[in-house]
Order: structure tokens, then C-alpha cells, then sequence
């Protein structure tokens, strides 16, 4: 019978094509240069189906209904088929692919790209790659071996390569080819081709001729040439039985050759003589489609030589194939069948066609038989097969519920491997399903927009639950827009695209105050958006096309994104912006889905970076956005609520299981809303559905919150709970603080007394079940006056031990309290500062260097008075409340007499504690042993505090006297630092000692032994104690202190720098004296030691030296002379 060619008909724009069958061959599958891949019925179909993969496709492949293209865009897309649904991305080149394969089973496929590189992908899991490095030119075509062991690949660097597939070696390399450097300037395209079954020969087509080169052996076997060929061969393709093979022309010659007998069996000649540039063999008839440079197909009907010579192969494998594909089996190939379920929660049971187009390579056997691409029937592989007729019939039916298929098919057992997910299709969050008539667009804390689509009226409303920011809205919906967003400022529409009209965005920004209050932009071509969202000044959409582009709300358009994968959902909230999508493909009913958090304010930056998104197995996502006051937060279809806690580092917290509060299996709440203060989550009660109906208006239901802890029912439990939902509900606070939002003092201090609350609570539970080291790591939650009480309850409870531990730890949380304090005082010291240096060039020295006698008397101050406080904290019966400084006179004159000599021992000594008990017992300053026994142990405990304080141990100073009074120490412990008074704080104030139990009160006397000149606050604090005595007559010493040094900080900056210069004119007395007492090896010692000092503490943030007080007087005086 012979051969018939049938007129061609156009298929694309004018540019390079691709052609292939799919596996039973009922459709021939185009691409072109216009983006579209095209499937067409037969050759007749005047209606193709077309899906647009992007700007130009310069190749298809197609298996297992995935269909893979390589695109403009540098990526390799796949494709799901027949409906052509995006799948996702498979790989990426920095360059165009320039064709793509698949391997034998519809596992693997293979890119070839102009970036020189080759990539093997596996279908299932796209990050498992294997790239081919080799070619110093644009890759040109790339042929899978049947068996998978090798890759072929020719490139325009004139070498064609075998690469070993699973070590990635080249294992032969001949050049064969003319070189060039752009695929558009090559010769030809070189399309190469494995013999189908045992890929025994690789066919290459080197100019006229085309080379058959053996396996293993890489010898060139045999040349095929035909007279007819007078141009240089683009393509070469095997018929599926390996015995033809076909090769076409870069002048529209195509010619099929007998190999075994070498003769050329048919020839043919394109209408035009435009440049073949596809070939495909049909994998059932004697048929090969073909395409040229200028988009046309053709088809090239009954290829053959009428009398077979091998008759017996030829017809077993007629009749085997024939009966593989019988009609019921392609109606059951071609059919709805292979369309995933509209919803991704289908069950098991429900799945019964999808498995079959989701399962990989040796699921169904006919897959495994045709090779798609390189258009192979593996001979051996069917006469084995036709012997397991009998076996595997009855198996069948029964796995995964598939439907039976005809006897001669069942050769393989099926696979039963994990079974990827259909994937989530994009929603909006707050909607119900678009197929409705009357359905929600949206519902959220702002409004409702339901839209209406019956035979009168296609129409959308616009309600607001406070009609103070816009009254309701009533809109025609001519455009048939399906998804919305509601905010406070604006109303945000979008519609998908149809044939005629692009994808659109329309904005109506109710609350702009020019009269223009509309506007609308068109998406590109091809490009339908996905998702949309708005935020405060802003509003977002995601497309198809993998983008986010973001607008102002006045329409002008501001940065695009990329996004990693197929958008989910979006949610918006003020300056953050919130970005479901695919990350992969799940397995086993998962979903694979990524998160990406940003904040568009000033300083635009990405908070989550793609993280995962956890979801409950085998569930999917249903609401996405944030909480009334901010924090992101998702549903998913098991209704677990989960929730950003930004005090661990951005993880997700379970908040509540609306399931718990369900009454029937398929009762649902369908979310509206969150709020964390008060703690609501705002959801609609739907009975036996997933979602409510428009009609009649459903009615919000507040459920509460409850973290998943352990044990909940138990005392401990519960409030471990609530103290921790607490914690993680107020979170915002601070993150609005720091965002630079004003709170009220009450919003911040009632979570804390709270929580606090319940840590009391907490502690008292635990003293009582003698869990004493529990009360510690619980009162390490405490604040500083918790703490306190936590004390008091445990000396009372007569756990000593307990008191001591929680005494030490009070210590510490008083000196983090002094060190914040003093870091905050400083930072507006230093504004001061830089204020008055304006203009000068002031050394580092002369505002660092500290008058040797304040400080020495400060440190020995503090020492003592911790020591004091500490003994009566401990609450030791024999140390008396007032007592004799043993130290004062011999001190203060041995002082007196040498201060140089005193500052020089101490420093050769190093850095030693005062306090510690000494071998040498012939220490002069220690007049009897008893003090020192107290003093020994409170030692211990300086020193154990400050390994805890990484280890900056102080400068020692000699010793100077102790004043009489606490209160003076106390005063000179809370004061604030003030340039007059301001020293560099040693390690010692890391202990700070205004924290005795308020049991201890003390008589203010006069300090006469203490030289120190006052500060501005202690001046403020003598003149303003009787205020704060009368608003409040029960405070002790150290909480008068303590009101006063909050009230002091009230004041406004100014106020406070009065005070310090009245504390300052009142320190020029003192200054001749000091300045006599000051030796300058002293002076410079101190600044040494200063340094040293500085460098060790780490825990001190670098700060300027302060003022001496020689400087600070002549700065004053030039400062405020004018005033």
C-alpha cells in the first residue's frame, strides 16, 4: 500500500517547532515559538486544544499524562494532560533549554540547554538532579538509551557525548559535527536517536548521512544515505518496533530506512521545502507526524514496505500492541478520567481514576512499553509479557481501585509506592467556591463582599461591619470577578482572563481624597492572576506566571517578585505581607507548601524566607492572615489554628483545635477572623459542610483558645497553659513597640501582672509538693518584685535553703534592672554630650578620666553595703542591724597617708577579691575573724555571680570608709548617672544591693565621711521626699528610692540637666581638694586599669568615658553662661 502525505495545515506562528504523539496515540501534541502547545484530535481538528506554557516553547515531551516543555523563560515547566493544568517547575538553566526527553519509563527527563549544561531530573521529585558538565557550546539535542544506563548528547561545539547517567562521566566523545556558537546558526539541529528495546545503536544525523555507532563498543557500525538527500539531516527518529528509521531534512526531505537490510524504503518531499525540524512516529500505525521552521504540520500516512520480512515478530507485535489499546482502554487513557479530583482532600477511596495519571513509571505497563519521545515499542520486553497473560488478572481490580483493564495488559505488578498529592488550587481566604450562584468573596474583620451570579443579575455587595468607614456598596460585576479583598482604605477586585480580555486588578480606594477613586491594570498576556491581598497603603496579586507584583493603593505599580512555586493564598496586614505556595509535590495526601513573610514598610525586608509550612497529614490549607492585631496566622482542613510565635525565633504554635468544639463528623467552623486581645477566634458554624451559605446570614461564633499542653486537666497543666498562652498572645506588644507604634501603659503591664500571677501561683504549687530546685527555674521567670515575694513566701513556707537561692538570683535580676537603667541614662548622656561638642575637638582622655577618689569610695561602698544587706537579706540572727564598720579608721588613714602606694599593690596583685579568705593571716586590715567568717560567705557568692557574668571580675581599689547611714549607700546606688557623678560601673554593681527584703528600713543621717558631691537626682530626691511620703506613707527607704528615681525619669530631659547642674556648681568646692589628693601616676594607673575594664565586660555595651569634674565645671559654666 503506498505511503499517502497529507496536505499540511498551519499550527504556529512561523519559528522552530516540536512535534510528539501521546502514549496510545490518539492526539498529536505541537509547540511553537508562540508559547502554545497545541493538541490535536487528528489532522482535521479545526479546534485544538491549546494550553499556553509562555513566551516561546522550543520543545515538548510527553508521558504518563505529564507533559514537559522547555520555555523562553529558562525553565523546564510540567504540564499535567490532557487538561493542561501548570504542575509546577521541574528545573531551571541561566539559559534557554533547548530540548527536552524523556527516559524510557516516564521517571527522568533530560534538558539540554544553551548554558552548555545537561540536567537529568527525576518527575516525582524535582530536586533530585544530575547535571552533565562537558560541552563548551549551546546543547543541541539530548536521546535517553532505553535500558537508562546512558545519555546522548550532541552540542554546537561539534562533539556528540555519551555520559554514563548515574555517575555522570563522559564515556566517549566524537567530533562529529560543524561548530558555531548559537543554536540559530547551527548547520542542523542533530536530533539523535537510541534504536528502541535494546538502544544496541544510537542513530546521529551528521550532514546527509546518518550514523548508526554500536553500544559499548562505539564503533560507527553502518552510514544510511540516500541519494534523494541533498541537504544536511536535522532530525533522525526510530519507528517503535527499532526496525525503520526516519530522518528529515533542513530542505523538507524525509526519507525512511529498512536498517537491517540498509535500503531506503519510502522518501518524501515537503510541499515547500521548509526545514524539518520535528519528526514522531505514531506508536500504533505506520505514521509519522512532522512539523517545519514555518509552524506547519503535516501527517505522512502508511510508511512501509507492504511484505514484511519478518513476519512472525511483525504480526506477534501488531496484535499485542493492537490489543494493548483497544477502544475501551483509550476512551479510559483520553478521558475525564485522568483529571485530579476538584478538591485535595479525596480520600482513598474516592481516587479512582487520578492515581492512575499521578502514578510514576511502572504503574501502568503500556507506560513502560512506549517510549513517547524517541517513539519506541521494546519487542523483547512484549514477547515476555505475552506469557504473564494469565497470571495477574484478577489482581486488578482491587488496587487503588482501579478499573479492571483488558487481560492481555496486566503484565507488571503495579506500583505501590507513595503516591504524589494533587496539588491545592489557589483560594482566596474568607471565600467560598467559586462555582456558586450566590457565594462569599470574602468575609474578614472589616466586612463582607458576597457576589451574586443568577440569570437577572450578576452583581456584587459590599457590606462593612462599621459603617462609619464606608457605607454598603452595590457593584455590577460585567467582568465576572472572582476573587476580593476588603480593607479599611480600599476594596480590591480581580478577575481571571478570558479569550478576549486580559486577566484583570481593579481597585476602588474609597478612602482617597481626590475624586478619581478607581482604577484597573491589566495583567500580560497569558498571565491570570492567582491570589490577591491588600495591606496599608498597598495592595498585591500573585499570577500564574510565578510573580507577585505589588501596587500602591492609588494604582501606581511598586516591585515584582518571583515566587519559588504555584501560589496558594495571600493575606496582607498593614505592612506585612504573607505568601502561601507549592514548595513540591506532596506524597500520601500532604501537601508540600512554603510560607513567605515580608514587611513592605521603609526598610523592606523578608522575615520567613520560604520555611515550611506544617500542616496536619494528609490535610490542606483553608484560611491564611493575620490576627486583628498583626501575627500571621493559618487553618488548615483538620481545623488546627496555628499562630507565629515571634518569641521563638518565628515558629508556628498550634492555638486551638476548632474540631474539639464540632459536634458531628462533618460539621466544620469556617473562620472569619482572629483577635489576641481579647483572645477570639471569630468563626462560622457550618453544619455538615465546610463552608456557610449566603442566605439565610450566618451567625459568628467566638471560640476560645487553648494551647495543646500536656495535662491540661491537672492544676499545674492549667496554668502552664494559660501562662504560656499569655506569653505567646502578647507577643504583638512588642512587636509593635518596636515597630514604632505608642501603646498604653496598661495594654503592657496587664499581660505581665498576669502572667506573673500565675507564676506566684505556679511556685506556690511547687513549694508546697517540695519541689524546691522547680521553684528556682520558675522564679527564673519572675520579674525583680516577684521575686521578692517569692522570697518572702518561701522563708515564711521554712524553706531557708529555697530564700537563699532565690536571694542570690534576686541580686542578678537587680543588677540587669540597674544595667538597662544605666544604659538608658547614658544614651541620653551622650546626647547631651555630642550637643555640647558641636564644634570641638574633645580628647578621649579628658572626658574619660575619673577622679581616683569617687570611684575607689563608690566601689567600697557598694561592697560594704552588699555585704550588710546581704547578711540581713539571709536573715542571719548574730549580725546586728546597725554595725561598726571594723575597717573605717585604719582605712580611711592608711588612705590618707599613701594612696599611691595602696593603688600600685592592688593592681601588681591583679584581680583579686577583697573579700576572699586569705592564707595570709597577718593581714593588717582584719581586726577579728568573725567579721570575716560573714563576709567569707557572701564572697562565695560574689564570685560565683560574676563567673555567671562572664567571668569581668573588677578593678580592686584600695579600701576607704563605709558611711554610717544606708541610706546615703542606697541613694548612691539609685542614683541616677548624670555627667557630674557618671563613673565607670565596675563588676560589683552587677550585684546590686538596693534589694533588701522590704523588712529593713533605715534612719537617713548626714554622711559626713563621704566626700562624694551630690548628683542632680539626690538633690531632687531631698527636696521632693515629702511628696512622695505623702501620696505614699508606707513606702520603705529603698522604695522611696525607687518611686522617686521612676518619677525623676519622667521629667523631661531638660528639667534633669537642671538638677545636675545645681549638683554640679555644689561640687566646685570639693574640687581644690581633689585635685591635691590626685598623684598623676595614679591618675594614669586608674585610666589603665579603666581600659582593662572596658575590655572585659562584656556584658557592657561600649560606651563614652564619662566627664572628670574639672571638665564638666568649665563645660557648664560655657554651656549654660548666657542662662
Amino acid at each position: 500500500m503506498p505511503s499517502e502525505q497529507k496536505p499540511m495545515r498551519y499550527g504556529h506562528t512561523e519559528g522552530h517547532t516540536d512535534v510528539c504523539f501521546d502514549d496510545s496515540g490518539s492526539c498529536i501534541v505541537t509547540c511553537g515559538s508562540d508559547g502554545d502547545v497545541r493538541i490535536w484530535e487528528n489532522l482535521d481538528d479545526d479546534d485544538p486544544k491549546s494550553i499556553n506554557v509562555g513566551e516561546k516553547a522550543y520543545s515538548c515531551a510527553l508521558k504518563n499524562g505529564k507533559l514537559i516543555t522547555a520555555v523562553s523563560n529558562n525553565t523546564v515547566q510540567i504540564h499535567t494532560f490532557p487538561e493542561g493544568a501548570p504542575d509546577g517547575i521541574l528545573t531551571r538553566f541561566t539559559m534557554n533549554a533547548n530540548h527536552v526527553v524523556f527516559n524510557s519509563d516516564g521517571a527522568k527527563i533530560a534538558a539540554g540547554s544553551s548554558d552548555f549544561m545537561v540536567k537529568v531530573v527525576e518527575v516525582a521529585d524535582s530536586s533530585k538532579q544530575k547535571t552533565f558538565r562537558g560541552h563548551d557550546a549551546p546543547v543541541l539535542s539530548l536521546s535517553f538509551d532505553p535500558m537508562d544506563i546512558y545519555l546522548a548528547s550532541a552540542s554546537c561545539d561539534g562533539s556528540v557525548r555519551v555520559w554514563k547517567v548515574e555517575d555522570q562521566t563522559c564515556v566517549t566523545n566524537w567530533l562529529l559535527l560543524q561548530k558555531c556558537n548559537d543554536v540559530i546558526n547551527a548547520k542542523s539541529i542533530c536530533r539523535l536517536a537510541w534504536q528502541p528495546g535494546s538502544g544496541k545503536l544510537l542513530a546521529i544525523p551528521v550532514d546527509k548521512v546518518v550514523k548508526l555507532y554500536r553500544r559499548e563498543t562505539w564503533d560507527n557500525q553502518v552510514d544510511l544515505s540516500d541519494t534523494s538527500i541533498t541537504q544536511p539531516l536535522n532530525v533522525v527518529v526510530w519507528s517503535p518496533c527499532g526496525q525503520y528509521l526516519a530522518a528529515g531534512s533542513v530542505n523538507g526531505s524525509i526519507v525512511v530506512w529498512k536498517v537491517e537490510t540498509r535500503e531506503c524504503t519510502e522518501r518524501m518531499k515537503h510541499e515547500k521545502s521548509y526545514s524539518i525540524c520535528g519528526l514522531a512516529w505514531h506508536p500504533r500505525y505506520e505514521q509519522i507526524a512532522y512539523t517545519d521552521t514555518e509552524g506547519n504540520l503535516g501527517l505522512w500516512e502508511d510508511i512501509g514496505d507492504g511484505k514484511k520480512p519478518n513476519d512472525k515478530v511483525a504480526s506477534t507485535v501488531t496484535k499485542d500492541y493492537e490489543d494493548l489499546f483497544d477502544g475501551d482502554d483509550d476512551d479510559y487513557l483520553n478521558g475525564d478520567m485522568i483529571e485530579p479530583p476538584s478538591s485535595p482532600n479525596t480520600g482513598a477511596n474516592e481516587d479512582h481514576g487520578d492515581d492512575d495519571d499521578l502514578m510514576p513509571t511502572s504503574g501502568h505497563p503500556r507506560r513502560a512499553i512506549i517510549d513517547d519521545d524517541d517513539n519506541s515499542l521494546d519487542i523483547g520486553m512484549i514477547k515476555a509479557n505475552s506469557n504473564l497473560l494469565e497470571k495477574e488478572e484478577d489482581d486488578d481490580d482491587q488496587i487503588g481501585g482501579f478499573p479492571a483493564l483488558p487481560t492481555s495488559s496486566t503484565q507488571q505488578p503495579f506500583y505501590d509506592g507513595p503516591r504524589p498529592t494533587p496539588r491545592q488550587k489557589p483560594f482566596q481566604s474568607g471565600s467560598t467556591p467559586v462555582h456558586l450562584m450566590h457565594r462569599f468573596m470574602v468575609w474578614n474583620s472589616v466586612g463582607i463582599i458576597r457576589c451574586y451570579n443568577d440569570e437577572q443579575d450578576n452583581a456584587i455587595d459590599i457590606e462593612f461591619h462599621d459603617t462609619s468607614i464606608h457605607h454598603a456598596t452595590h457593584l455590577p460585576n460585567s467582568l465576572n470577578h472572582t476573587m476580593a479583598d476588603l480593607s479599611t482604605e480600599a476594596i480590591l477586585l480581580a478577575c481571571e482572563s478570558t479569550e478576549e480580555l486580559a486577566s484583570k486588578l481593579h481597585c476602588i480606594y474609597f478612602s482617597s481624597w481626590d475624586a478619581n477613586k478607581e482604577w484597573t491594570v491589566d495583567m500580560p498576556k497569558d498571565e491570570d492572576i492567582e491570589a490577591i491581598c491588600l495591606g496599608q497603603g498597598w495592595a498585591a496579586c500573585a499570577t500564574s506566571a510565578l510573580l507577585v507584583r505589588l501596587f500602591t493603593v492609588g494604582g501606581v505599580q511598586k516591585e515584582i517578585f518571583c515566587l519559588p512555586g504555584p501560589v496558594v493564598s495571600m493575606a496582607g496586614h498593614g505592612e506585612q505581607l504573607m505568601v502561601i505556595y507549592h514548595r513540591g509535590t506532596g506524597f500520601d495526601g500532604d501537601q508540600c507548601l512554603g510560607v513567605q513573610l515580608m514587611e513592605l514598610g521603609k526598610k523592606k525586608k523578608q522575615i520567613l524566607h520560604g520555611d515550611p509550612l506544617s500542616l496536619t497529614k494528609k490535610s490542606y490549607l483553608v484560611w491564611v492572615g493575620f490576627s486583628a492585631e498583626g501575627t500571621p496566622c493559618y487553618v488548615d482542613s483538620e481545623g488546627i489554628v496555628r499562630m507565629l510565635n515571634r518569641g521563638l525565633g518565628n515558629t508556628w504554635i498550634p492555638v486551638c483545635n476548632t474540631r474539639e468544639h464540632c459536634k458531628g463528623k462533618s460539621d466544620h467552623y469556617w473562620v472569619v477572623g482572629i483577635h489576641e486581645n481579647p483572645q477570639q477566634l471569630r468563626c462560622i458554624p457550618c453544619k455538615g459542610a465546610r463552608f456557610p451559605p449566603t442566605l439565610p446570614r450566618p451567625a459568628v461564633a467566638i471560640l476560645p483558645f487553648t494551647l495543646p499542653y500536656c495535662q491540661v486537666t491537672t492544676e499545674k497543666g492549667q496554668m502552664e497553659e494559660q501562662y504560656w498562652r499569655s506569653v505567646v498572645f502578647h507577643n504583638y506588644v512588642d512587636y509593635l513597640s518596636k515597630n514604632g507604634y505608642e501603646l498604653d501603659e496598661n495594654a503592657k503591664s496587664q499581660p505581665v501582672k498576669e502572667q506573673q500571677e500565675l507564676l506566684m501561683k505556679l511556685f506556690a504549687l511547687s513549694c508546697k509538693l517540695e519541689r524546691e530546685f522547680r521553684c528556682v527555674e520558675l522564679a527564673d521567670l519572675m520579674t525583680q518584685n516577684v521575686v521578692n515575694l517569692a522570697i518572702k513566701y518561701a522563708s515564711r513556707s521554712r524553706r531557708l535553703n529555697l530564700a537563699q537561692r532565690l536571694s542570690e538570683m534576686a541580686v542578678e535580676k537587680a543588677s540587669e534592672l540597674a544595667t538597662a537603667l544605666e544604659d538608658e541614662e547614658e544614651e541620653e548622656e551622650e546626647d547631651f554630650r555630642t550637643h555640647l561638642n558641636a564644634g570641638y575637638s574633645t580628647s578621649a582622655t579628658e572626658w574619660g578620666r575619673l577622679p581616683g577618689r569617687s570611684a575607689q569610695q563608690d566601689q567600697e561602698m557598694e561592697e560594704a553595703e552588699e555585704t550588710n544587706g546581704y547578711e540581713e537579706a539571709e536573715g542571719t540572727p548574730e549580725v546586728p542591724k546597725q554595725r561598726p564598720n571594723p575597717f573605717s579608721k585604719a582605712v580611711s588613714s592608711a588612705e590618707v597617708i599613701t594612696p599611691k602606694s595602696a593603688v600600685i599593690a592592688s593592681s601588681s596583685q591583679g584581680r583579686v577579691n577583697p573579700f576572699k579568705v586569705s592564707s595570709n593571716k597577718k593581714d593588717p586590715l582584719v581586726p577579728s575573724s568573725n567579721v570575716l567568717d560573714t563576709m567569707s560567705k557572701y564572697s562565695k557568692k560574689i564570685s560565683s555571680s560574676r563567673a555567671v557574668n562572664k567571668q569581668s571580675s573588677p578593678v580592686i581599689k584600695p579600701l576607704i570608709p563605709k558611711p554610717k547611714s544606708k541610706q546615703a549607700s542606697a541613694a548612691s546606688f539609685f542614683q541616677v548617672r548624670t555627667p557630674g557623678s557618671s563613673e565607670k560601673r565596675v563588676g560589683e554593681r552587677e550585684e546590686k544591693a538596693g534589694h533588701e527584703p522590704p523588712e529593713v528600713q533605715v534612719t537617713a543621717q548626714d554622711n559626713t565621711e563621704n566626700k562624694r558631691p551630690k548628683t542632680g537626682f539626690q538633690m531632687w530626691l531631698e527636696e521632693n521626699r515629702a511628696n512622695i511620703l505623702t501620696d505614699n506613707p508606707d513606702l520603705n527607704e529603698a522604695e522611696v528610692i525607687k518611686e522617686g528615681m521612676s518619677r525623676f525619669r519622667i521629667l523631661s530631659s531638660e528639667e534633669r540637666m537642671v538638677w545636675t547642674e545645681k549638683a554640679k556648681g555644689g561640687a566646685v568646692t570639693d574640687l581644690t581638694e581633689d585635685k591635691k589628693r590626685k598623684r598623676p601616676t595614679a591618675a594614669e594607673d586608674e585610666a589603665k586599669k579603666n581600659e582593662e575594664q572596658k575590655s572585659e565586660d562584656s556584658n557592657v555595651s561600649k560606651k563614652k568615658k564619662p566627664l572628670d569634674q574639672a571638665t564638666n565645671v568649665r563645660l557648664s559654666s560655657f554651656a549654660f553662661k548666657q542662662s
